[in-house]
């Protein structure tokens, strides 16, 4: 059973996971071993467990130990559970915690492109999109809307941190991911036998319903950062360009709502229904 420990000092060294390191100096802190990250929320905690990541250590609310997060707790082995009041909490860490729970957890090796594709009919391909609210909210429209797979260059937000984890709801850990390097990028994606729809307003643009794009064996939806979009080079690099058609004089939209109707026309679901 894990060990509950009221909080009466905020300035325990032990409590400085929650406190005082940031998000950055978790993922380091083995390096060059992989490092640590933060799951908020019950929910979150939970499907990471699930996909095998090993908690460290909880924060919990006082009054979820018996509540929302006793089946958790159950399953966590012999970890250290900080408890305290909800005001308690939020003092120690600044922020509100969703559902009164934060759990420390261990990272894991990344995959490589290969296994995440691996059998993958769509993939969606996130280009330089730095932040964690739409690295999140792609996550939870990928995996409800048919993809098989994210993939990620380098100078994304960390699908791991707290808020981008919290804003998908936990699917960060059910559907595959790692990162592409960006010089292999298009071109690894190829050899793999994909084709490439780059979301992007060009002249040249083909509508997101043009039939080959459906009609695709395997295909990979690219998705450029907020504000500049994709880089040419990508653009250029892919196989199609692919815009949203707009009305109202809307020139464009947010990239993680972009996703979503990106990933509903074009993800393995959609496909199913049109052979059904």
């Amino acid at each position: 059973m894990p060990d509950i420990m009221e909080i009466t000092d905020l300035s325990a060294p032990e409590l400085d996971f929650y406190a005082r390191l940031s998000e950055v100096q978790l993922r380091r802190y083995y390096e060059p071993e992989t490092g640590l990250f933060m799951a908020e929320s019950p929910k979150v905690i939970e499907r990471a467990m699930k996909a095998g990541y090993e908690p460290v250590s909880m924060l919990l609310e006082r009054r979820h130990i018996t509540g929302e997060a006793r089946d958790i707790l159950s399953r966590c082995g012999e970890i250290p559970v900080y408890t305290a009041q909800a005001e308690v909490l939020t003092q120690l860490t600044g922020f509100q915690l969703t559902r009164g729970a934060l759990c420390l957890m261990r990272r894991r090796a990344f995959p490589s492109v290969e296994e995440v594709c691996l059998g993958a009919r769509r993939i969606a391909v996130l280009e330089d999109v730095v932040n964690p609210t739409n690295v999140g909210a792609i996550f939870r429209s990928a995996a409800a809307l048919g993809m098989d797979a994210v993939l990620l260059t380098p100078a994304c937000s960390d699908p791991l941190y707290r808020r981008a984890a919290r804003v998908s709801m936990g699917t960060v850990f059910q559907i595959p991911w790692t990162y592409l390097d960006k010089s292999q990028g298009v071109g690894l994606l190829r050899k793999m036998g994909f084709q490439t729809a780059a979301m992007a307003l060009c002249e040249d643009s083909i509508s997101i319903d043009a039939p080959c794009l459906s009609q695709a064996e395997r295909l990979a939806v690219v998705l450029g950062t907020e504000g500049d979009g994709l880089a040419e080079r990508t653009i250029a690099d892919c196989d199609y360009t692919v815009c949203i058609p707009m009305a109202h004089g809307v020139d464009s939209l947010n990239v993680a709502a972009a996703s979503a109707v990106a990933f509903w026309q074009l993800g393995t679901s959609r496909q199913e229904q049109g052979k059904t």
